[in-house]
């Protein structure tokens, strides 16, 4: 875990950020609802953001998916022969992590969201990644807008876990053959994701690699670099049991888990343009919702005191992510009902018959991103009607490693 080998080591050395197969995040890294909503959706996700809101208005009813589930749709009555698997669509999340473990024992210090390099009296934190196969999506629908959007938050969402503030971006756009239109709106995205989340876009490289790709595909990678003073870092190493666990809401898949979502869609029989069920809303458009940026939320709760440990939830779910902020020992318990599934992700259980722990294991489930922060500051966010964004409280820190639902 980050903060102990901080403890161990000073962060003496640079450690990387991040490695992903695809759509996998390796490593680099009762409700409360408050008022406002999800401020970074673009206008072709209004409905989205209106539904983000109704969430946000309401107590949540006892419908999440992250516990008991009714057998007449989901959980134990599945035909477990024709229940799909992240595995199944071709990542294997465990491979991941014994190559995460093998590159640790030749470069000691990773297994943060964000690789910190001391400076001074403050850490430079970086962070890389790329937006997985969620671009076959932008590839299929057409839209290429909010694609950027996804590419900036998977880096800096995780740099912001350590209380780090970006300070820029840089962009790698690679191709077979450049169409400028089409790389002209990708940017665009990666502008606005820089724009939500206050750091400048530096630079990056665009590369034309005739026969590599196929015509009208690309691939994006990219990485963040932001600052946070030493003694001001968010290392999780205060973490007592009865502490709080805050969730923030996601705007829906984000941008992992899309090689098990694209076999669901081939096995469901609906297309992009079909309507998710349950929602007035085209699949595609719910499906490609550019992913949450945190930046500014979680710099403001931090600012206000009483943030321990932060967790970017990405390939891992709740399961793998939520325990790599906690000290040994320590573990999360998952209060049933505190917040409301998305559609999208019921009509994903329900069309690939997944079981539950996988989804937990795969999806974010509704929470993008989790605090863990001391009762009082739980207190002091939740209780803040005239609060400018949406926080739950989903659970509370426990003695027992790993996450259990209750």
């Amino acid at each position: 875990m980050t903060s102990s080998l901080r403890a161990n080591t000073e962060l003496s050395q640079c450690f990387a950020s991040s490695v992903r197969r695809y759509d996998q995040k390796a490593y680099v890294t009762q409700q409360y609802p408050c008022k406002g909503t999800i401020n970074c959706f673009s206008k072709r996700f209004s409905l989205l953001r209106m539904a983000a809101g109704k969430v946000a208005a309401r107590r949540t009813r006892n419908t999440s998916l992250i516990c008991s589930m009714s057998k007449h749709n989901y959980g134990e009555s599945a035909d477990m022969a024709d229940s799909l698997t992240y595995k199944d669509a071709g990542v294997d999340i465990d491979a991941g992590s014994e190559l995460v473990k093998r590159i640790a024992k030749m470069a000691p210090g990773i297994g943060g969201f964000g690789g910190l390099f001391p400076l001074g009296d403050s850490y430079l934190v970086a962070g890389t990644d790329g937006v997985g196969t969620k671009l076959k999506l932008a590839f299929e629908t057409g839209i290429h807008e909010t694609i950027g959007i996804d590419l900036v938050a998977m880096s800096v969402n995780d740099i912001v876990t350590s209380g780090a503030k970006p300070l820029f971006f840089l962009d790698y756009f690679a191709t077979s053959h450049l169409d400028v239109d089409l790389a002209e709106k990708v940017i665009k995205g990666i502008v606005d994701g820089c724009q939500q989340s206050d750091c400048v876009l530096l630079g990056g490289e665009t590369a034309e690699m005739p026969d590599f790709y196929a015509d009208g595909e690309y691939d994006l990678s990219g990485f963040a670099v932001g600052v946070v003073k030493k003694d001001s870092v968010i290392d999780g190493k205060n973490i007592v049991p009865g502490d709080v666990l805050i969730g923030l809401p996601s705007s829906g898949v984000h941008s992992n888990g899309f090689s098990l979502v694209r076999r669901v869609l081939s096995r469901s029989g609906l297309s992009l343009k079909d309507q998710l069920p349950g929602e007035a809303i085209a699949l595609g458009e719910a499906l490609i919702a550019p992913t949450v940026i945190y930046v500014k939320q979680v710099l403001d709760f931090i600012s206000k005191g009483g943030v321990k440990g932060i967790a970017h939830i990405t390939g891992g779910g709740f399961t793998d992510n939520i325990p790599r902020v906690f000290p040994k020992g320590l573990g999360a318990v998952i209060y049933k009902d505190s917040w409301e599934v998305p559609s999208v992700f019921k009509w994903i259980q329900e069309a690939g018959q997944i079981e539950d722990a996988e989804m937990r294991r795969t999806f974010n489930m509704g929470i993008g991103m989790v605090l863990v922060v001391s009762p009082e500051a739980s207190l002091r966010i939740l209780g803040d009607e005239n609060g400018a964004y949406t926080a739950y409280k989903i659970g509370e820190v426990a003695v027992g490693e790993g996450v259990r639902y209750g």
